[in-house]
């Protein structure tokens, strides 16, 4: 009898063992990546930030537009000439940003093709219209002022366009109102590539000129991204501590027992 307990005991310790140390490989392997995230998360965070204080550099060429990335290109600066178009212009409803501090929502962002002189179309985040995501004569209004049919230089940012998610309201087309900032979705909407114009990949975030009445507004963007992952590593490891001071608890009542 006590020989089949002591096996029993042992059995169970060896169980309860293996499974402490599964727990513990996992929670500490979730700590380390954590830990990996921040490293790369940093990188990220210089990066863009040398990217953004960087001199504008020109617009890529239409033959390398393929190539570019998010990885090595959102948030370069770029200046260039280009045209406003007369087409419809779209609005991406907002309630705030997390890489311009001067803006808060309620409000949209004015979306609006410009013309390359090569006959390209760029398509162009002209700014910040604040709380005229229904009215879409003020929106109207807002942007028209911008189309001249004259040459402008154009200083802003790379930035590529963002996929919807399952709980992403539909677009409106009556009221040319999107919720999220995909110009391809746009452009294929509203013609903004009518006569075979090829419509670049990425998007430009304006950052000036500023118009005279301020509106649409742009302006220029700073990096501000959440960094979290110090905290969860050290809450991964506390859990992979706790795990064994359970297991050395529980094994010295089963020996005393």
């Amino acid at each position: 009898m006590i020989a089949t307990t002591g096996r029993r005991r042992r059995g169970a310790a060896f169980g309860f063992g293996v499974f402490t140390f599964a727990m513990v490989a996992v929670f500490t392997g979730l700590g380390m990546w954590q830990l990996q995230r921040r490293v790369e998360k940093h990188a990220l965070v210089a990066a863009l930030t040398e990217r953004l204080a960087a001199a504008p550099g020109s617009l890529p060429s239409p033959a390398r537009w393929s190539a570019l990335s998010p990885a090595s290109d959102e948030f370069r600066r770029v200046s260039f000439a280009a045209t406003y178009a007369s087409g419809p212009d779209a609005m991406v409803y907002s309630s705030g940003s997390s890489v311009r501090e001067d803006i808060s929502g309620p409000g949209a962002w004015a979306f609006m093709p410009a013309r390359l002189s090569t006959g390209e179309t760029v398509v162009i985040n002209a700014g910040f219209v604040q709380n005229t995501m229904q009215d879409r004569a003020q929106q109207d209004r807002a942007v028209t002022r911008l189309v001249t049919g004259e040459p402008v230089t154009l200083t802003g940012y790379i930035r590529f366009p963002e996929t919807a998610g399952t709980l992403t309201p539909a677009e409106n087309l009556a009221k040319r109102l999107w919720f999220t900032r995909d110009h391809l979705a746009m452009a294929k909407s509203l013609g903004w590539g009518q006569g075979g114009s090829q419509v670049a990949p990425f998007y430009i975030d304006l950052e000036q000129p500023v118009p005279p009445n301020g509106i649409p507004k742009p302006g220029p963007l700073q990096v501000h991204l959440k960094d979290d992952h110090l905290q969860y590593a050290i809450i991964w490891f506390a859990l992979a501590g706790a795990v064994v001071i359970a297991f050395g608890v529980w094994l010295r009542g089963l020996r005393r027992g």
